[in-house]
């Protein structure tokens, strides 16, 4: 592949920034007619009939337009704030959108509490015929999601009061982590780095570079704790007073809802994991010796065996990446090969970006961007593969209703760590030498520690602190303290020195909208490894079933879309321990190859 550029494209979507003239105009746009389609919301005084069935599905075909309208300029600012986190005017830009996001929101409770009034008989002719039979299932969910809340005035003033007494804690914790410097000494040199760049040197093959960069990122996260506490107590206890008033007894109510899964599949999850923690357990400790340690250190977890090993070129990742999406569908070769060429990939490893990767849909436009920091790793390119996937599971989706596009974030993880288990194997077999076999064998079981056990400790320490928090303000103190214990116990105390101010240094427990940002991750990981299994046992003939269930991401329960497609029960522990049995197995082959 010639030369790529490292840098996105935007101007496609909104030229000239978040200051431009179209994009103002574009929300100038969006605000009326949010303001238009709420005022029509409350002139609604009688409850929808069959009859009403024309009125009916041009109102609900209004609202799907300006979700779409929303989200197109909601995911164009989240890239101008990514890209540059100290660009101010996207930061304006992000605080208008947040304040349109909570008038949609606002008509979003009219318009639940409206489908809440219809009768079952009126409501199923309504939604049974012509345009909004494949809207079915989320119009069904909105109805009986808003049947759990309180009604439409109190809930608008929820959200309305969550710009600034909410939302707003994210937007600040953005702003002091773009505004932190990490001053660390590498080769005899003082260097000042970004957290996304500090964070890069963690997997350096020189432990003293790792420990340094290690030790540099834990004091800069210490000496803002505070800050970063206030934010943390304040958006949990938000939520904690939201879910009062609606009578929601677990603070677990709203992710699962919003995962579409049942509490039964989450324990049932984790309960299975921690049977197979000893094994994992016993590659640390195999790792640790390779590494001429007693134990590793949180800054060993990642670090590459092979000290010599080349950096990667992005144009030899990229063209990786697109042979073997091919070897399993070629459908996702070509995609990523367009994503590539057309520049939605932001990979340039440069200062002010923000830290970690995502990908973001613009809807509209039928595009994605994947947001990243390239410096030629081979997590990197994992992580390359995975965002592209999240690109590929939505490009299957463009065609259906907006609406049957909302897939819920567990399964959103089934096609990214699918893609990642694509290029991971390709790798491991390419290796020539035993070195090489080792080396791409610890990568990979290095993704299961993180799925299997860093995730874990997020989810104890989030679920061990809102305990807490519902009795006062958590300390700085007690955050580390829940933060260490909660990873010693995911662990399984294989590790000799920790990581206490984690929960300031991980953006996901600052994220508002979307609560317990944690176990999705590690869900879609087994449930895309129980997936792979089948795909290996069936052939190339699983691609088809694979895109099919991609494409129903949005339609179906978690627990549906397991039935359908792959034929097992998540609440029962089979299809978890058959995915584990199939991971473990290279923990084995490591533990041969190292003896």
């Amino acid at each position: 592949m010639n030369t790529l550029n490292q840098k996105w494209e935007l101007d496609t979507i909104f030229k000239g920034g978040a200051s431009s003239a179209p994009f103002r105009t574009f929300l100038d746009d969006l605000q009326q007619a949010i303001s238009s389609f709420k005022n029509e919301l409350e002139a609604r005084k009688e409850p929808y009939t069959v009859q009403d069935a024309e009125a009916f599905t041009a109102m609900i075909k209004k609202y799907e337009t300006l979700c779409k309208q929303f989200n197109e300029g909601s995911a164009y600012v989240e890239c101008l704030t990514a890209q540059n986190i100290k660009d101010a005017k996207a930061a304006q830009a992000n605080n208008r959108m947040q304040s349109l996001g909570a008038e949609l929101d606002a008509s979003s409770s009219i318009l639940e509490n409206l489908l809440r009034q219809i009768s079952d008989s009126n409501f199923n002719g309504l939604i049974e015929n012509g345009v909004l039979k494949e809207m079915q299932f989320a119009l069904r969910e909105k109805r009986e999601l808003s049947r759990k809340k309180l009604g439409s005035d109190q809930e608008q003033l929820i959200s309305g009061l969550a710009v600034d007494g909410y939302h707003a804690w994210e937007d600040l914790y953005y702003s002091l982590v773009g505004k932190m410097e990490i001053k660390l000494i590498r080769n005899g040199k003082e260097e000042t780095l970004s957290v996304s760049q500090a964070n890069n040197l963690l997997d350096d093959p020189d432990r003293t570079v790792r420990q340094a960069a290690f030790n540099a990122l834990e004091s800069a996260w210490s000496e803002h704790a505070d800050l970063f506490a206030a934010a943390l107590n304040h958006i949990a206890g938000f939520r904690i007073a939201a879910y009062k008033a609606r009578g929601w007894e677990s603070f677990l109510d709203e992710p699962l809802d919003y995962n579409r899964m049942q509490a039964q599949t989450l324990s049932t999850m984790w309960s299975v994991i921690d049977r197979y923690k000893p094994k994992l357990a016993q590659f640390m400790q195999r790792k640790a010796e390779l590494l001429n340690l007693e134990k590793l250190s949180w800054f060993d977890v990642d670090a590459p065996l092979n000290k010599n090993s080349e950096k990667l070129t992005y144009e030899d990742v990229a063209d990786f990446i697109i042979k073997h999406f091919g070897s399993f569908n070629p459908n996702m070769a070509s995609f990523a090969k367009k994503a590539l060429e057309n520049r939605w990939i932001e990979a340039e490893n440069r200062a002010n970006k923000r830290p970690g990767g995502f990908c973001t849909n613009f809807p509209i436009a039928g595009q994605s961007r994947i947001f990243m920091t390239f410096s030629g790793t081979a997590s990197n390119r994992s992580t390359l593969a995975h965002e592209l996937g999240h690109a590929y599971h939505q490009s299957l989706m463009n065609e259906l209703p907006y609406l049957s596009q909302d897939y819920a974030m567990n399964v959103a993880e089934t096609a990214s760590t699918f893609s990642e288990m694509i290029v991971s194997d390709a790798a491991q077999a390419a290796a020539k030498t035993k070195e090489e076999k080792i080396t791409f064998l610890s990568d990979k079981l290095e993704r299961c520690v993180a799925l299997l056990m860093n995730i874990h400790a997020r989810f104890l320490f989030e679920t061990r602190f809102y305990d807490e928090r519902k009795k006062g303000t958590v300390s700085v103190e007690r955050l580390n303290q829940l933060m260490s214990d909660a990873e010693r116990e995911a662990y399984h105390d294989t590790l000799d020195v920790y990581h206490p101010t984690f929960w300031a240094s991980k953006l996901h427990f600052y994220i508002t909208n979307w609560p317990f940002y944690n176990f999705p991750y590690t869900f879609g990981f087994l449930f895309s490894t129980g997936i792979y299994v089948q795909a290996l046992r069936e052939g190339p003939s699983f691609a088809g079933k694979y895109d099919a269930l991609l494409r129903d991401t949005g339609r179906m329960t978690t627990e549906q879309l397991a039935e359908r497609y792959l034929g097992v029960d998540l609440t029962e522990p089979d299809f978890w321990s058959s995915a584990l049995d199939y991971l473990m197995r290279d923990v084995d082959e490591f533990l041969e190859l190292t003896k």
